[in-house]
């Protein structure tokens, strides 16, 4: 059918007026900066406090804002040197926003608490997209409450020094079965039973078995010389 104007109904329209989508304005790239640099550090302000909980009282866990130097301490858990948020940039923290090229990582540094107590750092540098450091995250590991618990440690594990280097006994069992087990794995390694042995072999398996001390039971010889088929005192002929 068609229309009265002469077209069709479903003929496309052309005298409509055009639909202009809105457009969004263009986002500087200042501001676009901005907006990712703060978005990092607010990852790592997450990634601060889950690890400061992981060790309470132990590792204090820092991050500077290093987009702001003066009041860089922007998140501080365990707090074991005393500053607080808000505080100004270390050093290092200087360093890095002199210098992008300053190393990222300064892992397990020797240093000091304010109150003298001994302390070993690491210090993690965060770069932006651009390669400018916007934040720090720094580990202070209090390692004043490790000290006696090494030293403890160390005096439990201690042996006197009278009796170092001193084989005076072994925790093994020297009875039957500990015995059968020597032979049967010396046998073995042969390709061999007890009494397959040659003699040389049973010669070398006594030896063995005289040095690892097998022989301070009384009934030892008798059971060594029945496994390899042998008499008595041909075990201790081989011992010679």
């Amino acid at each position: 059918m068609t229309h009265p104007t002469g077209r069709r109904p479903d003929d496309e329209r052309t005298d409509l007026p055009a639909v202009r989508v809105s457009e969004q304005p263009a986002v500087p790239e200042d501001e676009r900066t901005a907006r990712e640099d703060e978005h990092l550090v607010r990852e790592a302000e997450r990634i601060a406090v889950a690890v400061g909980r992981m060790f309470p009282g132990l590792c204090e866990v820092v991050l500077h804002d290093l987009r702001r130097p003066d009041n860089a301490i922007r998140t501080i858990e365990n707090n074991l040197s005393g500053r607080q948020v808000g505080d100004s940039a270390t050093e290092l923290g200087l360093r890095r926003i002199a210098d992008p090229d300053y190393p990222s990582v300064i892992q397990n540094y020797s240093n000091r608490f304010p109150d003298g107590r001994p302390a070993k750092s690491t210090s993690i540098g965060i770069k932006n997209a651009e390669g400018r450091y916007v934040a720090a995250l720094c580990l202070n590991l209090d390692v004043s409450t490790l000290s006696p618990l090494a030293l403890t440690l160390a005096n439990l594990v201690a042996a006197d020094a009278e009796h170092q280097g001193e084989g005076l006994e072994t925790l093994r069992d020297r009875g039957g079965r500990e015995l059968r087990s020597a032979i049967d794995s010396f046998s073995a390694q042969r390709f061999s039973t007890p009494r397959g042995l040659n003699r040389d072999q049973k010669r070398e398996l006594v030896r063995r078995l005289h040095s690892e001390g097998f022989f301070e039971t009384r009934s030892s010889a008798q059971l060594i010389a029945d496994q390899l088929g042998v008499s008595r005192a041909t075990v201790y002929n081989y011992t010679k």
